[in-house]
């Protein structure tokens, strides 16, 4: 009995260093993914960034996603980054789906924000129309007096319901539409509040609060 206990033991401690062996050869990360036990490892899921607020000195009120609603629009917000215009992810993005330097109403931004959204027409007519509707319907704000302008993407823009860069879009009564949807802005960050204005509702959340 005593031997069969000592080589369960020497094949634990050897299933172990085997594993560290692989993992330190792997890299730093292998090893954070999980425990380690004799039995193997237990890999821990890394947890969905939805959003970088943090980063620009917003503290979140609530989590994404985030649902705002009105007589039948409903929009929900799944996922919001903000980049430096000048960055290497605006770069890719802007070659992979052709967004411009400016719009009509911001020359010369300072970001680039990349949402991640669903849009749904629970009414009982068809919807249609383009990003700017979408900023005009549902803006987005960081702080008061300054707006973010939508920035259309030009290898997208005469594709209807584009699931790759929303902006022209036409959803009949039940439809909805997830897509991503880009902004531009120049202003600083004192909150974040998704408002709607459709209907006779004004509805706002606040995802940072000041």
């Amino acid at each position: 009995m005593t031997k069969l206990k000592i080589s369960k033991t020497i094949a634990g401690k050897t299933a172990v260093k085997a594993f560290l062996a692989v993992a330190l050869l792997a890299g730093p990360a292998a090893v954070l993914a999980g425990d380690v036990s004799a039995a193997g490892v237990k890999a821990t899921a890394a947890p969905v960034m939805t959003d970088n607020l943090a980063k620009f000195g917003l503290k979140k009120a609530m989590d994404l996603p985030v649902t705002l609603e009105s007589e039948g629009l409903s929009y929900t917000l799944h996922k919001i980054m903000i980049y430096d215009f000048k960055s290497p992810e605006v770069k890719k993005l802007q070659k992979m789906y052709g967004f411009q330097n400016s719009t009509g109403s911001i020359d010369s931004p300072k970001y680039l924000i990349w949402t991640k959204i669903t849009l749904a027409n629970n009414t009982n007519k068809t919807m249609h129309g383009g990003g700017s509707d979408i900023q005009r319907l549902i803006p987005l704000t960081f702080k008061d007096g300054q707006i973010t302008d939508t920035i259309w993407p030009r290898k997208y823009a005469s594709k209807t319901n584009s699931k790759e860069a929303l902006w022209t879009y036409n959803l009949k009564p039940g439809e909805k539409i997830t897509s991503y949807l880009a902004y531009v802005y120049a202003g600083e960050f004192d909150y974040f509040a998704i408002r709607m204005l459709y209907g006779k509702n004004f509805v706002e959340k606040y995802v940072a609060s000041e």
